[in-house]
């Protein structure tokens, strides 16, 4: 997730951000008292925040494995990365395909410092801070052009950070830079809160305004149209759970699939390709 309100030249401990109520959901360490207060609300009135912050982890491990193992990619740029966690994207890649190379990209000061602080020995990462507002800004940085060559197929990873785009910050509009900037062969992953029509989602999507001023669920159709331009691949926009689950995915247990909670419905997931024109 991306923090998008910060300002400022220092980590400010009485601010909440974005990324540190992420790490928090997931149990991570790297957060304050006012970032758990916040993690706290989502887990007292959304009872299900955990599941979607796991489930939505667990989709992007599976798309980065994807691209790496199938497409012949070697090449990431992770927009709004958050703090880090395990089975970062480069370790994923890297895992199946050591010669991989990241971008990383956030603007809040603590996982910028911590992103570096693990991609230290890592030559073939690099930590961008910049804001996913500025897609350009990012594509030009020299961080950027040092590891990555847009005349290649690139994967552009957006998990779990268009939501935080408002709908006149143009969402959209940033896809489709990307879209525009990489070569036919590109493929995108995408996740996204993911609007149910029911009491649950109307609260998330309150709870997140209230909380950090912006926030936008939308329906499978609005996700898909930010990928306006791209072959979506199969199985199209669906719970993050769904997608394209393996054997350790949420919906299966002892191998047998169960319904999906509501909660685990509320973050989509889906991959798309820029096809040859």
């Amino acid at each position: 997730m991306v923090a998008m309100t910060y300002e400022g030249s220092s980590i400010d401990p009485a601010k909440p951000s974005i990324a540190r109520v992420y790490d928090y959901l997931l149990g991570g360490k790297d957060n304050y008292a006012v970032d758990r207060e916040i993690g706290d609300v989502f887990k007292r009135d959304l009872p299900g925040s955990v599941a979607i912050a796991f489930a939505n982890r667990a989709a992007l491990t599976r798309a980065v494995r994807e691209i790496a193992t199938t497409t012949g990619i070697r090449q990431f740029i992770d927009l709004g990365s958050g703090l880090p966690t395990a089975d970062n994207v480069h370790q994923v890649a890297q895992r199946h395909a050591p010669e991989s190379r990241v971008v990383y990209v956030d603007i809040d000061l603590q996982a910028l410092a911590h992103g570096r602080a693990l991609l230290e020995n890592n030559d073939r990462t690099r930590v961008v801070a910049a804001d996913v507002r500025d897609p350009e800004g990012i594509r030009t940085h020299p961080d950027t052009l040092e590891i990555i060559d847009f005349t290649r197929p690139v994967a552009v990873i957006l998990s779990a950070v268009l939501h935080h785009v408002n709908d006149d910050e143009d969402p959209a509009g940033i896809v489709r830079y990307w879209r525009d900037h990489v070569p036919a062969g590109s493929h995108f992953f995408v996740s996204h809160f993911r609007s149910g029509d029911n009491p649950e989602t109307a609260q998330a999507e309150k709870v997140l305004q209230q909380t950090f001023g912006r926030g936008r669920w939308r329906t499978d159709v609005e996700i898909a149209s930010l990928l306006d331009g791209l072959e979506i691949l199969d199985p199209g926009i669906v719970p993050a759970s769904l997608w394209r689950p393996d054997d350790t995915a949420t919906p299966w247990d002892s191998g047998e699939r169960r319904e999906l909670t509501v909660w685990e419905r509320l973050i989509a997931a889906g991959l798309a390709l820029k096809a040859q024109t």
